[in-house]
This record gives C-alpha cells, sequence and structure tokens, in this order.
C-alpha cells in the first residue's frame, strides 16, 4: 500500500526548483496535486503544502480522512471511489466549495458542521449493505442550509427526501436511480425550495405516476428542467391555464350541489309538516293524495275533551269518509280487477254514475 507524503508529492510534480529556493518553497507553491488511482490507502501530513486548493485523490483505497487540518486553502477535494465509511476531520477546511465522496461506504451524511462555503457535495453510490438507505444528520444540513446549491445523493435506496427542505439555497438537486414513490412528497419540497431550478429524479418509481411532470411544474414557479428536460414558458403556461380551468368547474359544481342540497332540504320540511300520505287506487291517472295534517292537528288539540275509544271513532269516521269519497269516483272502465265488481259499494256507485 501508498502512504501520500509530501516526498512522494515532490517527485511526482515535475517540481523545477530555482537554485536558490528549497524543498520546502517549492511545496508552498503547490495549488493542484493529482494522484488518483495510486493504490494509496492513507495520507501523511501536507501542512507543507499551504496553498493546496485542488486535490485528486479518487480511485484509491483510502479508509480514513486524516492530516488535512492545515490545507485550510483547499478548495475542492476529490475522495471519490475509496473505502471510506465516515465523514470526519474536515471541520477545518473553512474555504473547502466542492467534495465528492461518491462510491465510498458512507451511511450517514455528517461532519460537515462549519464548512460555511461549501457549495456542492456529492455522495452519490454508496456501497451499502442489502435494505440499507442514506441517513442524514440535521445537524449538517442546518450547516449548509445557507451555502449548499448542488446536492447529489443518486442510487442510495433514498425513499424520502423531506428532510432537505431546510436547504433553503439549494438549486440543483440530483437523485436519480433512488425509491421515490408519492409526488405528493416532492409536492411539499419543492414548496419550500423556492431557488430549485434544476431537479434529475430519473429512475425512480414517482416518475411512472400519472401527472407526475405536470404537478411537478405546476408546484414549483423556479424549476427550469425537470429530469434533463427544458420546461418552457408555453408549457408552463398551458397547465396553469388547465388547472385554473379545473378549479372553476369544481367550484361551479359545489355551488350547484350546494343548490339542489337546499331544495332537497326544503322538500323534506315541508312532507315532514303536512305528514303527506300516498293513497293509491286501481285507475288510470296520477295516484291521489290524501292530508291528515289537519285531522292529527284537530285529534291532539282535542285530546283533553275526548277520550281514547272517541278518538278511535272519529279517526275511523273520517277514514271511511275518505275512501267512500274516492270509491265514489271510480267508473267502470277505472277497474282493472273484476273482483272488485263484487263489492256491493263498488257496484251501487257504477249504478249512480251510469244513471
Amino acid at each position: 500500500m501508498v502512504r501520500l507524503t509530501v516526498d512522494l508529492i515532490a517527485k511526482n510534480s515535475n517540481l523545477k526548483p530555482r537554485k536558490e529556493e528549497t524543498l520546502v518553497q517549492c511545496l508552498k507553491k503547490i495549488t493542484h496535486i493529482n494522484f488518483s488511482d495510486r493504490n494509496i490507502d492513507s495520507i501523511d501530513d501536507l501542512s507543507l503544502c499551504k496553498n493546496l486548493s485542488v486535490l485528486y485523490l479518487y480511485d484509491n483505497r483510502i479508509s480514513q480522512v486524516t492530516n488535512l487540518n492545515y490545507t485550510t486553502n483547499l478548495t475542492h477535494l476529490y475522495l471519490q471511489n475509496n473505502c471510506i465509511s465516515c465523514i470526519e476531520n474536515l471541520s477545518s477546511l473553512k474555504k473547502l466549495e466542492k467534495l465528492y465522496l461518491g462510491g465510498n461506504y458512507i451511511a450517514v451524511v455528517e461532519g460537515l458542521e462549519g464548512l460555511e462555503e461549501l457549495r456542492e457535495l456529492h455522495v452519490e453510490s454508496q456501497r451499502l449493505p442489502l435494505g440499507e438507505k442514506l441517513l442524514f444528520d440535521p445537524r449538517t444540513l442546518r450547516s449548509l442550509a445557507k451555502s449548499l446549491s448542488t446536492l447529489n445523493i443518486s442510487n442510495n435506496n433514498i425513499d424520502d427526501i423531506k428532510d432537505l427542505e431546510m436547504l433553503e439555497n439549494l438549486n440543483h438537486l440530483i437523485a436519480v436511480d433512488n425509491q421515490l414513490m408519492h409526488v405528493k412528497d416532492l409536492e411539499v419540497l419543492l414548496r419550500k425550495l423556492m431557488k430549485l431550478w434544476k431537479m434529475d429524479l430519473n429512475g425512480n418509481p414517482v416518475c411512472l405516476k400519472p401527472k407526475y411532470r405536470d404537478r411537478l411544474i405546476l408546484m414549483s414557479k423556479s424549476l427550469e428542467f425537470l429530469d434533463g428536460k427544458e420546461i418552457k414558458n408555453l408549457e408552463r403556461q398551458f397547465l396553469m391555464n388547465w388547472k385554473a380551468s379545473k378549479e372553476a368547474k369544481k367550484i361551479s359544481k359545489k355551488r350547484r350541489n350546494r343548490s339542489e342540497d337546499q331544495n332537497n332540504s326544503y322538500i323534506s320540511n315541508f312532507e315532514t309538516i303536512h305528514h303527506i300520505v300516498p293513497v293509491y287506487y286501481p285507475q288510470v291517472g296520477k295516484p291521489k293524495v290524501v292530508f291528515f295534517s289537519d285531522v292529527q292537528r284537530y285529534l291532539g288539540k282535542a285530546s283533553s275533551k275526548f277520550s281514547q275509544e272517541d278518538k278511535t271513532t272519529i279517526t275511523e269516521d273520517i277514514g271511511n269518509l275518505s275512501l267512500k269519497e274516492s270509491e265514489s269516483l271510480l267508473t267502470k272502465t277505472d277497474i282493472h280487477e273484476p273482483h272488485l265488481l263484487q263489492n256491493p259499494k263498488v257496484k251501487e256507485n257504477l249504478s249512480e254514475n251510469k244513471e
């Protein structure tokens, strides 16, 4: 295995010091170091490289980030495809702007408190145990809320990104090939991320949901690119008009239903007050309706004057009068069943009608 040291850097950096310059002075001039794919497994003290701003260490075997405390001018750090399982020892890199950690073994995004200049964070494709997903430490997210503008969390089995809503200055989110399922969750996120103008979600189950693209475009006025495709003004305006028309139809339908409910309520109240009882006879035409409400009110008022037997007699007499009146209206043509002719009252009424 190989350890990254200043001697190794000096040998491989093609340094050509002047006659009066020492190695230390030459190391101070170095701004970029590229030791990618060199089987490096650890980092030695690089404090002599005081002006180092870009460090390429991807495709190595580094398991722990160490000895970068004095590289305070570092702005870009590339550590993809190593063996790192924990983000640590980076708090002193106050000028760090871009951090690349994709393809490692990181389970939790943490340890980035104090990196107030960090604009890009790439933690895609972590090699996690089966069934596990990448998590976010709220403390780290809060510390990056003001600075972070680009976040790459692709291919990490993530099914929920609501925690990202505190990243108020995020303008580019890359979350392809995850397990995001619900459009509503994305709508909630877009309400919070007012500066997000580019979002890539290809490869998530949510992309197959009906109206997925339309709903996200309607939710975010700042979004300009979705899944690699530009959102044109004409497309957004069309969707906004469609939504307005749909809402207008809903309001109209609610008003119509409310009016119908009021009418139905009036009819129901009328029937309750008057106690309408339909009485059907074997005749052509509409059924006759008998109103018993006045009778009932009369019996109710007279309950103190008459006994129960008297009230029963009065009710029967009124019923007989109603039936007699109805039967008197029957004609022979109204009778559709022959057995009704056997009724003496019906025969008598028929004979009177003939005369």
